[in-house]
C-alpha cells in the first residue's frame, strides 16, 4: 500500500486539561500518514484519481481550531476518524498530534500522541 505524508500542519486551538488552555488556547502541530492506492494516479497523472491532500490539511486545521476537548487523546482520535470518514480512498491513517509549547513548568520539550486507525476500526 502506498503512503502520503503530510507534516507540520499547524493550527491554534483550545483543547487542554488546564482551564487556561481552553481559554487562551495554544498551537498544535499535526503530522498525517495516509495509506491509499496511488497506482491509477501514477498512470493517469490526474488529481481525481488520487487524494487531494489539501482537503486533509483543511479538515485537520478546522478540527484543531473549532474543537474544544479536555484531552488531546480526544482531538487526535477525532482527526483520524474524520479523515477516514471524509476520504474514501484512504484505507488507513496515522495521526501524530503535538503540543510544541505545553504549559508545564520547567519543561521545554513537546508532547506528542500518535494514533493509527484503519477503516475497519471505525
Amino acid at each position: 500500500m502506498d503512503c502520503i505524508h503530510l507534516t507540520g500542519i499547524r493550527g491554534y486551538g483550545y483543547t487542554g486539561y488546564l482551564p487556561e488552555e481552553q481559554v487562551l488556547g495554544q498551537w498544535f502541530e499535526v503530522d498525517v500518514r495516509l495509506w491509499l492506492d496511488i497506482s491509477t494516479a501514477a498512470k493517469t497523472d490526474a488529481i481525481e484519481d488520487t487524494l487531494d491532500y489539501r482537503s486533509v490539511i483543511s479538515l485537520t486545521q478546522h478540527l484543531i481550531k473549532t474543537s474544544k476537548f479536555v484531552l488531546v487523546e480526544k482531538l487526535v482520535t477525532t482527526i483520524a476518524d474524520s479523515i477516514l470518514q471524509e476520504c474514501d480512498r484512504v484505507t488507513k491513517v496515522q495521526v501524530t498530534l503535538s503540543k510544541p509549547a505545553a504549559p508545564i513548568p520547567d519543561f521545554g520539550g513537546k508532547i506528542s500522541i500518535e494514533l493509527t486507525k484503519s477503516k475497519s476500526n471505525l
